[in-house]
């Protein structure tokens, strides 16, 4: 009986040796996989050991799809953390009040906190040019809805009037100077010259002039369709053109 029970003991050891290093060479594979799987895809989280402690493993590996997409291309992963932006606008209380306050007696005279302070901030800025005296002339035209603007004819040069080309030329604006190509000119009243501009100086005028436009709408009552807000809105909407052609931002007819 003794010795079947060392024989028996005998025989338990050496499984227990052999289950021993089964496990260890098992804890030396999970090892290396874990360690390949880290090295080839950082940013995918470890998968779940399935049962038993063991762990899934195919033949190769698949890149991580995120690690690929960023080497692919860089953009995509930049769309997706950026953040969604959206435009906002809030009305300046000082600016809504001062507009309430011109609408319940409309005015066109440029003293009125109203008019006083778009005149400083965007139309003489706007209207602000080289030869300051014509400029000077072209707002007193807007002022009094006198100014006129029109495409430059395809007559040669030849057939302009002399005074037509003392006033700018079909290559030279007559408001900066400058050497530009000029597809407008523009008339000032009931006088008999015509001054040509390049595009950059015909939207700064527009700008102006649609501004006029509106607001000499209200002063006449012809804004029916709109509510206060609505009003307020378009005089910003206004205001914000003038600010963006003052700036050197326009749109040329091509």
């Amino acid at each position: 009986m003794v010795r079947e029970a060392n024989v028996k003991q005998a025989a338990a050891e050496k499984q227990l040796k052999e289950a021993q290093g089964k496990i260890d060479v098992l804890q030396a594979e999970v090892a290396a996989l874990k360690t390949l799987v880290l090295s080839s895809s950082p940013t995918s989280p470890t998968q779940e050991p399935l049962p038993g402690g063991k762990t899934p493993f195919k033949k190769g590996h698949t890149r991580n799809k995120s690690t690929s997409s960023a080497m692919s291309g860089g953009h995509q992963d930049l769309s997706v953390i950026q953040p969604i932006v959206k435009d906002c606008k809030e009305a300046d209380l000082s600016l809504y009040n001062e507009f309430r306050s011109w609408k319940d007696d409309p005015t066109m005279d440029r003293s009125c906190p109203f008019l006083d302070k778009i005149y400083q901030e965007d139309i003489f800025p706007c209207l602000t040019f080289s030869k300051s005296e014509l400029a000077s002339a072209v707002l007193e035209a807007v002022e009094n809805n006198t100014l006129s603007i029109e495409p430059v004819g395809l007559q040669p040069v030849r057939f302009v009037k002399a005074s037509a080309v003392e006033c700018g030329g079909p290559k030279k604006c007559a408001l900066t100077g400058q050497s530009k190509s000029c597809k407008h000119r523009i008339k000032l009243g009931d006088s008999s010259n015509y001054y040509y501009i390049s595009p950059f100086c015909r939207y700064r005028i527009t700008s102006v002039c649609n501004f006029f436009t509106y607001i000499r709408y209200i002063q006449q009552g012809l804004v029916k369709q709109q509510d206060v807000d609505q009003m307020f809105w378009e005089v910003m909407q206004l205001r914000k053109e003038m600010s963006l052609a003052k700036l050197g931002y326009f749109k040329e007819e091509l």
